[in-house]
């Protein structure tokens, strides 16, 4: 199978960086060819231009960044999204992301019968979205209400017509002994490891 992960974080040293990679190599002890689109490295710009959304309108990119990562999506049978939380959502870039390259004619089209949305990407069996952030688990669910999965699970994903879709959500990153940070990355590290095409829920 191959995965594509994308990966969203500027500072190499943070704990996003540790998740890339246990999350990598439990991935391939699984077998799995590992796509990684560092949107910081790549230097991925989130801005929409005014060129940018005629090619949305139009269902043809122009932005040779965003027609690459269209076709290494296209050959994806898993994505996996890996970003902080700052401010309740996701960075910019990850946003831009989804604003520019998921885009229609590719990602998703409009129902032939004019009701909802219909998935383009064929060979995705699953997404998953892992995250840190500071906010003990409990404020972010009952103050804040849990905007990634409105946003990217539902308003985003089920929206276009995808399912088996995961978010897993690593909370109070700072506050937590360093002995459960790295237990977060073993098991992380083994869920990937026993994902195969066989089982696309982790």
């Amino acid at each position: 199978m191959r995965t594509v992960i994308v990966f969203n974080h500027p500072y190499e040293g943070s704990y996003c960086n540790a998740i890339l990679g246990a999350v990598t190599k439990g991935l391939q002890k699984a077998g799995h060819q590992v796509d990684l689109m560092h949107l910081d490295n790549d230097g991925f710009n989130p801005r929409m231009s005014q060129a940018d959304l005629k090619a949305f309108v139009a269902h043809q990119p122009t932005d040779p960044q965003v027609i690459d990562y269209n076709e290494r999506l296209k050959k994806a049978d898993h994505l996996i999204f890996i970003f902080p939380i700052w401010w309740d959502i996701m960075p910019a870039t990850t946003k831009g992301f989804i604003d520019r390259v998921l885009s229609p004619g590719f990602a998703y089209d409009h129902h032939p019968r004019g009701f909802g949305l219909v998935p383009l990407l064929k060979n995705l069996k699953s997404i998953t979205v892992i995250t840190t952030m500071n906010k003990p688990k409990i404020m972010y669910s009952l103050l804040i209400g849990n905007l990634i999965r409105k946003v990217m699970l539902k308003s985003v994903f089920k929206t276009m017509g995808y399912k088996n879709l995961e978010w897993i959500s690593l909370t109070s990153v700072k506050r937590v002994s360093q002995e459960k940070r790295v237990k977060w990355l073993s098991n992380l590290e083994s869920r990937f490891s026993k994902f195969n095409s066989q089982s696309v829920t982790l």
